[in-house]
C-alpha cells in the first residue's frame, strides 16, 4: 500500500480541481464537469465556485450557460441538494442516482410526509405528465399533480419551498428546473428541456462513470467520505460502488489513514509538492464540501465550527496550499466590494500577500473597488 503525505495529497488535489492552475474561460464547462458540477444552494457561490477556478470569467456567464445556451441543468442531484450540472451530463448522475434505494420507498419518508408507498407513485408518476405541456410554476405543477392524483393534500406538500417530494423525480430524471417566472420558480421535464436527454434508469456504467469523476477530483477518500458526498445511506453499498472497478483503483494510506483512489492517479498524487498556492473560495465550494473535514491537517479541530456550520452552511474559506487557514465574506456596499477576513492565525507575508491578490482579483470580477478588512 502507497503511502502519502497531507502535503503532497493537498497539493495534488488543489490541481485537480483547477485551484493550482486556473482554466481559461474557454473551459469553463470542462471545469464544471471534473468537479462534478456547480453546487447551487446559493446560486451566487456557484458562479464564485466557478470564478475560483476560472481566468477571465464574465459575471452572469452562468446564469447565461443555465437559461440561454441550456449548457447546465439546474436540479437536485448528491445529497439531494441544489446542483448546476454540465447537461449534456446528467444522464450519467441521473443513471447513477437511480441505483439508490427510492426515498419514497422508506418507511420513515412516507410517515413524515403522510403518504403510503402507492400514492408517492401515483404522485411521481403524474409529476412528468403534468410537465407535458411545457413548463409550470411550483403552485402549478402542485395543483397539476393533486388533481391528477385525486389527492388534495398535495397542493400543500408539493408547494413547499425545499421540494422535497419533488426530489425523487429529479433522480429519476423526470424533472428539473426551468427559467423562472418572475420571482416564481419553473419546472419541466428534462427531456423537453434539454435537447437529447433521456431518462436512462438505474445504470451501473453510470455509477461506475461517476466514481472515476469524484476519485479524479477528491481522493484518496475512504468509503465513509464517497458516501457522503454522494448521499448513500451504507458505507458498505459506497465500497462496493468503489471496488465495482477492479484494477482500476488502488488502496493508499495518508498518514495513517486508509482510502481509495484510482489506480493511474497514485505516482502523481505522491510526487505532488505544496506551491504556495492561497485561494479565497466561497460558501458551499467543491472543496470544502469534499474535504476531509476530520483531518487536522485540513483544517484545526478547534476551527471546524467555523466553516462547518449549523444546519449544513458551509462557510467562505481562506485556502493555503490546500488548508483551511481563514474564513472570509463579502458585499457590495457604498460602491466599494467589502472584503472581510479572519485569518486563524496571523498571516505571514507570502499568505497576507496572496489574500491581497485573489480579494483584489475578486473586487475586479465585481467591478468595484476593493475595501479589504482584516478581522
Amino acid at each position: 500500500m502507497t503511502a502519502l503525505t497531507w502535503d503532497a495529497v493537498l497539493a495534488w488535489r488543489l490541481g485537480r480541481q483547477h485551484l493550482a492552475e486556473r482554466a481559461p474561460r474557454a473551459g469553463a464547462l470542462d471545469v464544471v464537469a471534473d468537479i462534478a458540477g456547480l453546487h447551487a444552494q446559493v446560486f451566487s457561490s456557484a458562479e464564485l465556485t466557478l470564478w475560483a477556478r476560472v481566468d477571465g470569467l464574465e459575471p452572469g456567464w452562468v446564469e447565461h450557460a443555465l437559461w440561454e445556451e441550456r449548457a447546465l441543468v439546474k436540479t437536485w442531484a448528491m445529497r439531494g441538494t441544489l446542483h448546476l450540472l454540465r447537461a449534456d451530463e446528467l444522464e450519467r448522475y441521473v443513471g447513477a442516482l437511480a441505483r439508490l434505494k427510492p426515498r419514497h420507498h422508506v418507511g420513515s419518508w412516507q410517515r413524515h410526509f403522510g403518504l403510503t408507498r402507492e400514492q408517492a407513485d401515483a404522485m411521481l408518476a403524474a409529476i412528468p405528465a403534468a410537465l407535458a405541456g411545457g413548463p409550470l410554476t411550483r403552485e402549478e405543477l402542485a395543483g397539476a399533480v393533486a388533481e391528477r392524483t385525486e389527492n388534495e393534500a398535495l397542493v400543500e406538500q408539493l408547494g413547499r419551498g425545499f421540494g422535497d417530494l419533488l426530489k425523487p423525480a429529479a433522480f429519476t430524471g423526470d424533472l428539473c428546473f426551468a427559467d423562472s417566472a418572475g420571482r416564481r420558480v419553473r419546472f419541466a421535464r428534462p427531456s423537453d428541456w434539454l435537447a437529447g436527454f433521456t431518462p436512462p434508469g438505474p445504470s451501473e456504467a453510470a455509477a461506475g462513470a461517476l466514481v472515476r469523476t469524484y476519485l479524479r477530483a477528491y481522493a484518496p477518500a475512504p468509503r465513509e467520505q464517497f458516501q457522503r458526498w454522494f448521499g448513500m445511506t451504507s458505507p458498505a453499498e459506497a465500497g462496493r460502488w468503489i471496488e465495482a472497478l477492479g484494477d482500476d483503483v488502488a488502496e493508499v494510506e495518508v498518514e495513517g489513514t486508509p482510502a481509495w483512489m484510482l489506480a493511474a492517479d497514485v505516482d502523481a498524487a505522491a510526487s505532488a509538492e505544496p506551491a504556495g498556492v492561497v485561494r479565497l473560495l466561497p460558501g458551499f465550494d467543491h472543496y470544502t464540501v469534499a474535504a476531509p473535514r476530520d483531518a487536522e491537517a485540513v483544517l484545526p479541530a478547534a476551527r471546524r465550527a467555523d466553516v462547518y456550520r449549523p444546519q449544513g452552511w458551509l462557510s467562505p474559506v481562506v485556502v493555503l496550499d490546500g488548508r483551511m487557514v481563514g474564513t472570509w465574506e463579502h458585499e457590495l456596499k457604498s460602491g466599494s466590494a467589502r472584503v472581510e477576513v479572519r485569518p486563524f492565525t496571523r498571516p505571514k507575508p507570502a499568505l497576507r500577500a496572496g489574500i491581497e491578490a485573489e480579494a483584489e482579483r475578486l473586487a475586479a470580477f465585481l467591478g468595484a473597488p476593493l475595501a479589504l478588512d482584516w478581522a
